[in-house]
């Protein structure tokens, strides 16, 4: 394992305070181990990048955003460790970090223009980032943008790092920062409202359906709250997903081996990046797995599968009890928020449930792409990397902000059409269930049919058929009776 380097002699720069910005146009000169190239001057990137705009010019697909502030936080946590152990000087950690929380805060977010379709382990991301925080720093330092001194782009940002441990780390952070603070509190705020209509329908009873065909009666709140556990279950397969992505492949640089990086490297910015997240990441105890494998990635894009996949349900079963007015199922009311066709005046459509199908449509898609990119690790790295963060983290928001969308213009404002929930009650022939115990299946069956045919009510095809008395039919046909305790089943207490 190599030694840490020992701190440089060398005479400290005043740090200045500068605002962000070159305040130069035209080109200037950067190089890399490949030659020079002309890089536009009022930007901070360098060679490395200006290559990949050339090579990857493929679409209009950039990197997630979310993964540079991601690479803000390994970045500073990088060099401060760097800066304790000696391996660089106090002063250039210190600066280094300072421009890494320009990044994290979004102020140098115009310096990362590259495609998603580029290197699959992302270094030449990882290399924009190195480039944009080195000339940054030396812009604070008085030094010479291109210059790389008196902070290397791969010397110093880079120090104790590679591509193949940082990109996958940075995926894990932006992933576990994407559910926690966006895409979980959105499902839960939903789950909420639904939970909510579920209580306040409580003991309205409507009659079921399976197959889509009658079925016996139930009530809404008994319906809903259906919806509100399947959100619960899928909020904890989300929740228990972010677990396996606390293990960080920090420290295991270009094969898991940890070659170049300091013993305890990954271990010491794994514990900076969970106090600057307050999340519990921990350096992979298998750099080999974390770096071959994208399996922890592969789970949390299955989580937003089956998130989308009861949400999908949700809307489905929303759209279609509101469907009408007058010749569909009418049960539900949903609100007006905007006219629904430019042709048939008066018109209102379920826009929010087409618009959650279509994000869940999208989903289930991009997943099956995460799964196969996530069978194409080959070796000691899976060179499918940036798809798989655009995926799981442009599904996270999409579902995300569905939700939101979902619940304020829609589950919080719906109603429903009380009146026709009693006339399809009153109109059931599948009431005709409370029936069996007492004439047989056989007779029963038989009631539902002359119901059906001569078009006339159970009640009068049992009486009328003599297979039981009126007051044996009202004593037994009761919806109210047949659908169980729904405070009990909601943990409501009467």
């Amino acid at each position: 394992m190599k030694k840490p380097r020992p701190a440089e002699h060398e005479e400290t720069p005043t740090i200045q305070k500068l605002p962000i910005g070159t305040q130069t146009t035209g080109i200037r000169k950067e190089s890399d181990s490949m030659g020079s190239v002309d890089v536009p001057a009022e930007h901070y990137w360098g060679a490395q990048t200006q290559r990949s705009l050339v090579h990857f010019a493929i679409g209009e697909d950039r990197m997630p955003i979310e993964v540079y502030r991601a690479y803000g936080y390994v970045k500073k946590a990088a060099a401060l460790v760097n800066g304790e152990i000696d391996a660089m000087p106090a002063w250039k950690a210190d600066l280094i970090a300072t421009v890494a929380d320009e990044v994290v805060s979004g102020a140098l977010d115009s310096e990362f223009p590259l495609s998603v379709w580029q290197t699959g382990s992302g270094t030449q991301t990882n290399m924009n980032v190195n480039e944009v925080i080195s000339n940054r720093a030396i812009q604070l330092a008085g030094g010479k943008l291109g210059s790389k001194d008196p902070v290397h782009p791969n010397d110093d940002v880079n120090m104790g790092q590679s591509s193949n441990d940082t990109f996958p780390t940075a995926m894990h952070i932006a992933t576990v920062v994407a559910f926690d603070r966006r895409l979980m509190p959105a499902v839960s705020e939903l789950r909420e409202a639904v939970w909510a209509k579920a209580r306040e329908w409580v003991d309205v009873v409507k009659i079921g359906r399976t197959h889509l065909q009658d079925a016996t009666p139930l009530t809404v709140g008994q319906e809903w709250s259906g919806y509100a556990i399947q959100l619960d279950d899928a909020l904890a397969l989300v929740s228990h997903s972010i677990q396996r992505l606390y293990r960080l492949a920090i420290g295991g640089t270009a094969v898991g081996t940890g070659l170049n990086a300091p013993e305890g490297f990954g271990d010491k910015v794994a514990a900076k990046l969970a106090g600057f997240l307050h999340h519990p990441f921990v350096s992979a105890p298998n750099k080999f797995a974390a770096l071959a494998s994208l399996d922890a990635m592969v789970a949390a894009s299955a989580s937003l599968r089956s998130l989308a996949i009861v949400l999908m349900k949700i809307a489905n079963d929303m759209r279609w009890l509101a469907s009408g007015p007058r010749a569909g199922l009418n049960e539900l009311v949903l609100p007006s928020n905007e006219p629904g066709s430019s042709i048939m005046p008066g018109k209102v459509n379920p826009t929010q449930q087409e618009a959650m199908l279509m994000v869940c449509t999208q989903v289930i898609g991009e997943d099956t792409a995460v799964a196969f990119a996530g069978a194409q690790g080959n070796f000691e790295l899976n060179t499918m990397r940036p798809i798989v963060i655009r995926n799981v983290l442009h599904c996270a928001r999409i579902l995300g902000d569905a939700c939101v969308q979902l619940r304020k213009f829609s589950v919080e404002e719906v109603t429903l059409n009380r009146e026709q929930i009693a006339e399809d009650i009153r109109n059931s022939l599948m009431l005709v269930t409370a029936l069996s115990p007492l004439v047989g299946y056989d007779n029963a069956a038989k009631i539902a049919h002359l119901a059906h045919e001569q078009k006339i009510s159970l009640r009068d095809a049992a009486v009328g058929g003599g297979f039981i008395t009126a007051e044996e039919f009202d004593r037994a046909v009761d919806p109210r009776k047949m659908v169980g305790d729904p405070r009990r089943d909601l943990g409501i207490r009467s």
